[in-house]
């Protein structure tokens, strides 16, 4: 299959511009997530590619074939651009088996009976749900549901699979599950896919790259490794991980590094910022960096224990100082008390 283009997408709803120029690529055989916060504007890019929502300007196009492209005048009906599409609700007809609800696309379009049969008991054994064609919805549990709308998109052999938040409506274990028997799924069957979710976890778990979009526009593009570890803006280090963030005065920006102050004292970090000494700056951190100290040394904070939780494989203690508050995984938990927190300068960005 040739890869999915976007091109320098815009869309207008109303008076509100939701994509304001959004240019990816989903190679062959890829999974790319669209991930960002409420209104940034992922689900209405998806639907924008399913032909749900037209644009006002770019270009949509597997290989030569344009689904959309505004300077040409063109723009597809959804029903011919031949995309599977999996929706948050699942969307599947309650009167009817799990069979009919895959076969039901196959028999809009003409497909002979036997057709029918033949790829309905493929996808359906594909998905782990051979023996269950005659069940209906209600017989099924939450992820089993999920996995027959996913075999609806799947039985038309597509192109391309959308996923608009799938895993959205299973309660925590189940997700975690179905995660792990998606992203299987996707590695057995050679997928392309568009999966959008705004659980970054999931994201990174499923996608072979991420479009993470910050109010319709994207943030930052690349492998998930690329996103978590080398994030290029502040909106970027924020949004992915769980993170401490410290606001403070730049001091110095030199070889790479910003010293900024927090608390009176001097942080060194890797320096992400263009902003001239004497301005504001703000230090993030992913809470598994931030280490406890024997004594006082360099990006060290003396700060009190306020609190610690048990969170089974480990403890989260919190830490805090004036107005600072600082978390940290630890394997046991500490004395009550002041403690020296540190921040590695290698594992700290000054934004």
């Amino acid at each position: 299959m040739p890869d999915l283009v976007v091109s320098d997408l815009r869309l207008r709803l109303g008076d509100s511009d939701i994509l304001k120029g959004v240019s990816f690529t989903v190679p062959a055989g890829e999974v790319v997530a669209l991930l960002g916060p409420s209104g940034s504007g992922k689900t209405t890019l998806l639907r924008a590619v399913a032909g749900l929502e037209t644009p006002h300007g770019g270009s949509i196009a597997i290989g030569d074939k344009a689904f959309f492209d505004a300077a040409r005048g063109i723009e597809l009906p959804a029903e011919k651009r031949g995309l599977g599409l999996v929706f948050q609700s699942y969307a599947l007809w309650p009167h009817r088996s799990v069979f009919d609800n895959v076969a039901y696309g196959l028999k809009l379009r003409g497909t002979p009976a036997a057709e029918i049969k033949a790829r309905v008991e493929q996808t359906l054994a594909q998905i782990g749900l051979g023996d269950l064609g005659t069940r209906f919805p209600h017989q099924l549990s939450g992820g089993q549901q999920q996995r027959v709308a996913i075999a609806r998109a799947l039985v038309y052999e597509p192109p391309l699979i959308l996923l608009d938040e799938p895993l959205s409506n299973l309660d925590a274990k189940l997700r975690e599950e179905a995660r792990a028997w998606l992203r299987a799924l996707i590695a057995t069957l050679g997928l392309s896919a568009i999966h959008v979710t705004h659980d970054q976890m999931e994201a990174m778990a499923i996608a072979d790259k991420i479009v993470l979009l910050d109010a319709g526009t994207v943030a930052q593009e690349g492998k998930p490794t690329a996103l978590y570890n080398e994030p290029e803006s502040l909106f970027a280090a924020e949004f992915m991980g769980s993170n401490n963030r410290l606001d403070g005065t730049l001091v110095e920006v030199a070889g790479g590094r910003a010293t900024m102050e927090v608390l009176g004292e001097r942080l060194t970090g890797l320096a992400r910022t263009t902003a001239s000494p004497g301005g504001k700056a703000a230090g993030i951190i992913r809470l598994e960096r931030v280490r406890i100290a024997p004594s006082p040394g360099p990006n060290r904070l003396k700060m009190m224990l306020k609190a610690a939780m048990y969170l089974g494989e480990r403890w989260e203690l919190v830490f805090a100082r004036g107005d600072l508050t600082v978390r940290t995984h630890a394997a046991a938990p500490l004395g009550a008390g002041e403690h020296y927190v540190e921040f590695p300068p290698e594992a700290l960005w000054v934004f």
